[in-house]
């Protein structure tokens, strides 16, 4: 399975950044209020890119800087995160019929990509936490031992 921990790094980039572009149209200031869940979203999806960063580019450009313990622990806050969020965007936007409003479009993709994106961390965790119980030390998520 860590064969595809680079794929799935890629495609979460990409869903992020998705993502951050609908959670921003949703909090942007042409609307008119914006609530505090779509706002957490958008801070989950810079968090995402940082964290993105530290687990996929740090082992192979900063290795000193990587450690397994701190990929694991912000992968599972992450995880914990991006479900919390996508949860309460669903529950606070509910299920309404779209008729072609833009803003309803708009949160609609947003909960649904909020959903992959915790599903593709939920993957990275559980990798990373398989990795750190086997006692691997190499650095890096995706090095096989």
């Amino acid at each position: 399975m860590e064969r595809f921990v680079p794929i799935v790094h890629t495609v979460l980039a990409v869903f992020t950044i998705v993502e951050l572009g609908l959670t921003a149209s949703l909090v942007s200031p042409g609307w008119w209020w914006s609530a505090s869940t779509p706002s957490f979203m958008l801070f989950n999806s810079i968090w995402s890119l940082l964290v993105l960063a530290y687990v996929a580019l740090t082992p192979m450009y900063a290795i000193k800087l990587y450690h397994n313990i701190v990929s694991l622990v912000v992968l599972w806050i992450t995880t914990i995160f991006w479900f919390a969020g996508s949860i309460a965007l669903a529950v606070w936007y509910g299920s309404p019929q779209c008729h072609g409003n833009t803003w309803c479009g708009v949160a609609q993709a947003a909960i649904a990509f909020g959903f992959f994106i915790w599903a593709m961390f939920t993957f990275l965790a559980v990798i990373e936490t398989l990795r750190f119980r086997r006692g691997s030390t190499a650095a890096g998520p995706h090095t096989t031992v």
